[in-house]
């Protein structure tokens, strides 16, 4: 059943206060991906376990598979089986059209993200456009959370090393960040001191000390995109610094296929798909969700409304 406006505003009245929460406290909430709804589960019973908050986040092609309406349904009902809290991102919105229909939607946390559809798209570009979005959110409340730049990487498995002069070229400067977040009004900065999209060989490494100037310099939140394949320390550091918000996505998925295909090829004999994945793939990705749920320092955060 659709949420009234009245109701979405107050869902999205919760999250800006946990928010603050979170960062007075020193914990983050993870932002998990949401694949299909056995992912979700596992979100669900990680969070259900921990008493953790957590936000799930799907990008346009989750959107596209699955319908914004449909997840706002399939999160709510699977709130209240688990009793749980739990909010939703729309991660890496290409467009200000796309943006507005996730606020529509009666999500609590947009991120758009212009440069990933356009990578050659200006900061003037990004600004005006991120601008548009943060004044039409005031309609529900919701958080808005951008960047100046396109950020790297996919999420997915790489098999490349990561080269790091490279991708310092798209490190966030505190003088820029500043700029941004004062003629943007965002309530989210996603912050690029390392972190890259996907999985890859090697560890990813932070720069904790461009993450404290940051930090330094703002007073609006911080998230941090491409946490997969981070060793977990950084993390601890980072949500002492200020962090708030933290996405992990390969790494569910990386668990999600290697489950599955074990399972597969241990039951080649089971042609319901579904029952495998109950049985073997939901706990893997719930570990995964429970690992950083204690790298976050979200455990016992969790306030069921």
């Amino acid at each position: 059943m659709p949420l009234t406006l009245n109701q979405i505003r107050r869902n999205c009245q919760i999250a800006r206060e946990r928010m603050a929460a979170a960062r007075a406290e020193h914990w983050a909430f993870g932002a998990f991906n949401l694949d299909d709804e056995p992912t979700l589960r596992a979100v669900a019973m990680a969070a259900q376990k921990h008493q953790a908050p957590v936000l799930v986040e799907l990008s346009q092609g989750e959107v596209d598979d699955i319908g914004l309406d449909n997840v706002r349904d399939l999160v709510d009902n699977i709130k209240a089986e688990y009793g749980v809290e739990m909010y939703i991102n729309l991660d890496h919105s290409p467009s200000v059209e796309a943006a507005k229909k996730g606020i529509e939607a009666g999500f609590e946390f947009i991120h758009v993200d212009i440069s990933q559809a356009n990578h050659d798209a200006s900061t003037d570009d990004i600004i005006a456009a991120t601008k548009e979005v943060v004044d039409y959110a005031k309609l529900t409340g919701a958080l808005v959370e951008s960047e100046p730049h396109y950020f790297g990487g996919s999420s997915n498995l790489h098999n490349e090393a990561i080269d790091y002069e490279e991708i310092k070229k798209t490190f966030s400067t505190p003088e820029g960040v500043r700029d941004f977040v004062e003629r943007t009004g965002i309530d989210t900065f996603a912050a690029a001191v390392g972190n890259l999209h996907g999985k890859y060989p090697v560890p990813k490494k932070l720069h904790l000390d461009l993450l404290q100037q940051i930090r330094d310099v703002i007073d609006c939140n911080i998230s941090l995109h491409g946490g997969s394949g981070t060793p977990g320390h950084y993390f601890r550091d980072a949500v002492k610094i200020g962090v708030t918000k933290i996405n992990i996505n390969s790494d569910m998925r990386y668990a999600y296929r290697k489950a599955l295909e074990k399972s597969l090829a241990d039951n080649p004999g089971e042609y319901s798909v579904a029952k495998l994945i109950t049985k073997d793939v939901v706990g893997a990705v719930q570990a995964v969700v429970e690992s950083k749920i204690a790298d976050f320092n979200s455990a016992d955060k969790a306030v069921v409304q």
